[in-house]
């Protein structure tokens, strides 16, 4: 069994190769918009700059019958954001909002996810943003 700290983006897409592809594109966006730290878990990879702000993990495929090669971008804001594309919005603390988006296919990651994914980069830049 691994330890914290052991884990690693490919072993976590090890078997999902498309989803690997899905995650490297928001990656790839993420990491244009300046210094950010990528860290992987178990069962996700975060991405943090002064605080953790966004985050992609492989759905349960089983529980909610997602689609088999999506994944789930989860970004930070300090407000409610309502459309669509988010699936689920949730407070887990005061002033800090996550956000809960399908990706099934590169072009999902449109400009409405970019500016979030750029909302959240800020988020998580703020010295008022509440740690994660």
């Amino acid at each position: 069994m691994k330890s914290p700290g052991s884990w690693t983006v490919e072993g976590l897409f090890a078997e999902r190769p498309q989803a690997l592809e899905l995650f490297n594109v928001v990656r790839t966006y993420v990491e244009s918009m300046g210094a950010v730290r990528v860290e992987a878990a178990k069962t996700q990879v975060s991405f943090g700059a002064k605080r953790k702000f966004a985050w992609v993990w492989l759905p349960q495929r089983w529980t909610r019958k997602r689609p088999e090669n999506c994944i789930v971008l989860t970004f930070a804001a300090g407000r409610p954001i309502e459309h669509e594309k988010i699936v689920e919005a949730v407070e887990p603390r005061p002033g800090r909002w996550t956000h809960h988006i399908i990706i099934e296919k590169e072009s999902d990651v449109d400009e409405d996810v970019r500016g979030w994914l750029r909302e959240a980069y800020a988020f998580g830049q703020s010295k008022n943003a509440p740690r994660s």
